[in-house]
């Protein structure tokens, strides 16, 4: 099911659409995505979420688009969903991309346009970033990036990462790290099947203009369905309903209430284990 409706995914409709929390660019072939939320970190606004779903709706029906890169403006390439957003605590925007007919899951967003996509890592990457970077065909980063779940110490946990996760990584250290909630280097991130490439500032869009050279020479069609096929036998994420109310059950209790109040008085929390 579509998010949203023809109408709303027009070229000229796109065009005519304000976009407030991301930039995009469509040339040659290629969609490029920018997260431009830099001074909270390129955390998930509810809104920033839509202009997100909006565009790889688009990109996934449009035949001119080959190839996507999601890339990120700030030292942060994003550190998941915006909490206090959640919360209600909305930021004012002036973002007129309308809103989705059903609930976004992000991982889904990626993981169902069916067409590569190529994170290219700049930024340190924290919960909620990895549904981004789990569910891309290919994952680069510098190598002093640092990747973390700090999900646990804030009373919550990762559901919907953990089965992003379990694409690309083995379920040991998948749930090794979603227990314990450390922060691991670029190096550990490729040994685990996180990223693809480490690269340097100097070689970073080389290595993806080589990816998509040879993308773009290959059938887009026959990559189309392959990808599709592949989503069918690796995704383990099939119950996002279940996963979404597991994460709203975990957000209702008194440790995650008692781990969010420690974070922002920024003391270490007193868990309740109730």
């Amino acid at each position: 099911m579509r998010l949203f409706d023809s109408k709303e995914l027009t070229k000229d409709k796109i065009k005519s659409y304000n976009f407030y929390f991301i930039i995009y660019k469509i040339k040659n072939h290629i969609l490029t995505i920018t997260l431009n939320r830099t001074d909270k970190k390129n955390a998930l606004h509810p809104q920033m979420i839509n202009e997100i779903a909006l565009i790889m709706e688009y990109a996934k029906i449009s035949k001119y688009i080959r190839v996507i890169v999601i890339q990120a403006n700030g030292d942060v390439f994003c550190s998941g969903l915006d909490l206090n957003a959640i919360k209600g605590k909305i930021d004012i925007h002036n973002s007129t991309v309308p809103k989705p007919k059903e609930k976004v899951l992000i991982g889904e967003i990626f993981s169902k346009c069916y067409k590569p996509i190529i994170s290219k890592i700049t930024g340190d990457v924290y919960a909620g970033g990895h549904l981004i970077v789990a569910n891309s065909t290919y994952a680069v980063a510098l190598e002093n990036i640092s990747f973390g779940l700090p999900e646990v110490k804030r009373g919550l946990f990762p559901m919907q990462v953990m089965a992003s996760l379990l694409r690309v990584m083995t379920p040991r250290n998948v749930i090794d790290w979603c227990i314990r909630g450390f922060n691991i280097t670029s190096k550990k991130a490729k040994k685990w099947g996180l990223i693809s490439v480490i690269a340097n500032r100097n070689n970073i869009d080389d290595i993806i203009d080589k990816w998509i050279q040879e993308i773009v020479s290959n059938s887009p069609k026959a990559i189309n369905i392959g990808m599709e096929a592949f989503d069918s036998i690796t995704n383990k994420s099939n119950d996002h309903q279940f996963l979404y109310e597991m994460l709203q059950k975990t957000m209702k209790s008194k440790d995650a209430e008692e781990g969010l109040k420690a974070f922002r008085e920024k003391r270490k929390p007193k868990w309740l284990n109730d």
